[in-house]
């Protein structure tokens, strides 16, 4: 599917984007190529293909639970307006 810079043009206002008209055939040409390789994509028989969770079948590495800071508690409560065991206390917004 082709697209010209009038399609552009009508698909840029039902998105309510602003699209300056030297750049509209520009936007036409990559739009076209990028339906083309949906075409392409739509063609291929995946009939046989189980589906994937994951395209890659392995473990996610993750890092070593560790604390990596100290505690500053004290610190950041010392100069919040109000504190109580150790928690924030705000004012009341809702009834």
């Amino acid at each position: 599917m082709d697209l010209d810079s009038t399609d552009v043009a009508k698909i840029a206002h039902l998105a309510q984007l602003q699209v300056a008209d030297t750049d509209l055939d520009a936007y036409a040409a990559d739009l076209s190529n990028i339906l083309h390789l949906v075409e392409q994509m739509n063609a291929v028989d995946t009939a046989g293909v189980e589906p994937m969770a994951h395209p890659l079948h392995m473990a996610q590495r993750l890092r070593a639970d560790a604390v990596t800071e100290t505690d500053q508690r004290e610190a950041f409560q010392s100069v919040a307006p109000a504190t109580e065991d150790g928690l924030y206390l705000v004012p009341k917004v809702i009834e």
